[in-house]
């Protein structure tokens, strides 16, 4: 939850650190002296960080403030991305149009900025296969992404098989 912002007589500090509207400091003054400077200029006092010692208090219209802080989180919205963790599920049998397919999708994930898992399903005696056949078979997927690529970390034995994670490649 967002904290509220406490104005004029909201503000219980008894000293606090007053700037203007134009960045001017006015320095350390008292509650009281502060709230006749924000009355005088015809503005109102608005505590901007209340755990700073002394607290800070700026002198400006309450609702250009309110403009302010709702630009900046529209911003830090807009600029924030959730990557998500795609699944794909295949199979050692898996023809290669099927392959082809799922990794076009990978690769538009890749792009997208999420990670893509990738699940190699195995069933009955395929789950007792030399480790190599599986990594193998796990590299088919791979060598059809055309996304640039960084695999995160070893391929991982699974309950249901073998499974890799990768993500986008670092810009360079």
């Amino acid at each position: 939850m967002i904290p509220r912002t406490k104005i004029n007589h909201q503000i219980r500090a008894k000293e606090l650190r007053v700037l203007t509207d134009t960045g001017e400091n006015l320095g350390v003054i008292s509650l009281g002296e502060a709230l006749v400077k924000a009355e005088q200029m015809g503005m109102d006092l608005i505590e901007i960080s209340p755990t700073a010692i002394p607290p800070v208090a700026k002198i400006m219209d309450y609702g250009k403030f309110q403009y302010q802080q709702s630009k900046k989180q529209k911003e830090a919205k807009a600029r924030s991305h959730v990557t998500e963790t795609k699944s794909l599920q295949i199979k050692i049998g898996t023809s290669e149009h099927d392959l082809e397919l799922k990794a076009k999708n990978a690769s538009k994930w890749l792009k997208e900025g999420h990670r893509v898992r990738i699940n190699l399903f195995l069933v009955g005696r395929s789950k007792y296969a030399e480790m190599d056949f599986k990594k193998e078979r796990l590299e088919r997927v791979l060598h059809l992404i055309s996304e640039e690529y960084r695999i995160s970390g070893e391929p991982m034995k699974t309950l249901k098989g073998l499974t890799i994670l990768i993500e986008r490649a670092p810009k360079k």
